[in-house]
């Protein structure tokens, strides 16, 4: 069945909250299973000893085969987090969803929740792992009400024991009840979307039974007994196609500045030979990943140029889709590391892109001035990501304020450019691109000319209240914006990696110990690297003025 038949059946169903929407988290939500991170990251962290692991490794191979139930299963796990604080252990899942569960999530189970919430039906996650793996995913989804496999908990630390019953099983379908109960409805009246066998009992109870990437044996049992079932591939493994699109995409940016210079040669004007470079780099990358975009408010590209172009950033696509959208007379914005990358370093810089170091705020300042230069004499238009860094989810991040003081200095238009879904295309962390549409809102250009660093917390308020608003998501004061700049936590800051990797180099050279931190990233590869061509890395926070 098509994701579309899926969203005309709830379509079809009586709206309002008596209406029930219950999803399972694992391999319905997200692909994969959370768990995996978060063992991974206890590996990685010195938690889990190799004794332990094979312990563990056992425990679910004995569950695997039914000689183990799943209390017994979480109680073994649990053990590993006896005497643990549990507000280290929240922290520690929020950043483990921003930097490997959040990209396993599938757009196709946004869209089913989307549909679900349009027709006013009350939605809930019911799932077998524990709040700590799902509740971030919850919030970003916007989903309040979540039922799960509590651990034990006394005066702030886990003891080591589960909370029984768990959330397996006769679990779930007893959650389920109490969910429905509370909406003052039934199963009856009830969809339940899962992958897993385990789930068998709620999946018979409920009115709307939906199978999501099943296995074969719950497929056999979805096709005798009449239920919805489908099959996504947005996320998981990427197929062989998918890789070679996704290489010959990233490499058509070489052979597309390649074919520009016989008009190069001809013509002796570089700026003629970027701009076809760059439009045909746009043409033939999106063909080869089956990019399409639906774009609103597109005469708003080209009535004031040059223009400060603000995105939201969301993928590695981002680079593709700014391309195809503003298509000459491009400058930008990357971090000073790409300079080295061969072949693609030089190509960017010839390109105008403007090399930044996002650990050294005034030579990133003195390093702008030439951009703003650029803009003003030779009209090229600036594309930068105010948020600094990709966001995890859909969600709008914080703003820096460098391309704002930059509009201060050069008084140039800001057109803001709302994405809504690249991160299906090709989610933070993901080196694959997928087919797909995305949708696009050009919104008119904002004037600039009686900006004044007096009200810079203002302007960065208003503008970034129009992405979420053109977003749906709800709009902050200018307390509340600075506020979530301020805390937006060190893996999403740009130049605090920078500064870390410098602290890092320098104790190289001076042969003192440097520890890394849980936000550091390892060095991008090539589509990576392409996706901070426009990112803003540093906040440029000294006072502008206009020459």
């Amino acid at each position: 069945m098509s994701l579309q038949s899926l969203i005309d059946n709830i379509a079809a169903t009586t709206p309002g909250p008596q209406t029930c929407a219950i999803f399972d988290f694992d391999g319905t939500i997200i692909s994969g299973y959370s768990a995996t991170a978060f063992l991974k990251d206890q590996i990685a962290r010195g938690e889990i000893a190799p004794a332990d692991l094979i312990q563990l490794t056992q425990a679910a191979t004995r569950f695997g085969i039914g000689s183990l139930g799943f209390s017994a299963l979480m109680a073994v796990h649990a053990q590993y987090l006896a005497g643990r604080s549990e507000a280290d252990y929240v922290a520690n899942s929020e950043r483990l969803f921003r930097q490997a569960i959040a990209k396993l999530i599938y757009p196709e189970a946004r869209q089913l929740i989307e549909a679900h919430r349009a027709a006013g039906h009350s939605i809930a996650i019911i799932s077998s792992a524990t709040p700590y793996q799902v509740l971030p995913t919850a919030r970003d989804l916007g989903i309040e009400d979540v039922y799960a496999s509590d651990l034990e908990v006394v005066d702030g630390q886990f003891t080591g024991s589960v909370v029984t019953p768990t959330c397996f099983g006769p679990g779930k379908v007893d959650a389920a009840e109490r969910f429905t109960e509370k909406q003052g409805s039934d199963l009856g009246r009830c969809f339940f979307y899962s992958d897993s066998t385990d789930d068998i009992e709620l999946l018979e109870a409920v009115d709307h039974p939906v199978v999501l990437n099943g296995s074969s044996k719950l497929k056999a049992i979805a096709r005798e007994s009449g239920w919805s079932a489908a099959d996504f591939s947005s996320r998981g493994p990427a197929s062989t196609s998918e890789v070679l699109r996704s290489i010959a995409a990233t490499g058509s940016l070489v052979g597309s500045f390649l074919m520009g210079l016989p008009l190069y040669a001809l013509s002796r004007s570089r700026r003629d030979s970027v701009n076809f470079s760059i439009s045909l780099f746009a043409e033939t990358a999106s063909a080869l990943i089956g990019l399409d975009l639906d774009v609103h408010g597109r005469e708003h590209l080209w009535k004031k140029r040059p223009a400060i172009f603000m995105f939201n950033h969301q993928s590695n696509a981002d680079m593709l889709i700014m391309a195809n959208l503003v298509r000459r007379d491009i400058v930008g914005v990357g971090k000073r590391e790409l300079k080295n990358l061969p072949v693609i370093g030089p190509l960017m810089g010839a390109a105008g892109v403007v090399f930044i170091d996002r650990s050294d705020r005034h030579a990133a300042i003195e390093t702008m001035k030439p951009l703003v230069e650029a803009m003003r004499s030779e009209g090229k238009s600036l594309v930068i990501a105010p948020e600094g860094t990709r966001a995890p989810t859909r969600k709008l991040g914080a703003f820096k304020k460098g391309g704002f003081h930059i509009a201060i200095q050069s008084g140039i238009p800001i057109v803001p450019v709302v994405i809504h879904n690249s991160s299906d295309i090709s989610p933070k962390g993901d080196k694959i691109f997928r087919s797909g549409t995305v949708k696009v809102d050009i919104l008119p250009a904002i004037d600039t000319s009686d900006w004044s660093v007096s009200t810079i917390d203002d302007r960065v308020t208003s503008v970034r209240n129009l992405f979420l608003k053109t977003l749906g998501q709800p709009e902050l004061s200018v307390e509340e914006t600075m506020a979530l700049r301020r805390d937006t936590p060190e893996d999403l800051r740009p130049e605090v990696r920078g500064q870390r990797k410098s602290q890092s180099l320098k104790s190289a050279l001076t042969g003192k110990s440097y520890k890394k931190g849980p936000g550091d990233i390892e060095e991008e590869r090539l589509p990576e690297a392409l996706a901070q061509v426009f990112e803003q890395d540093d906040d440029l926070e000294q006072p502008a003025t206009r020459h």
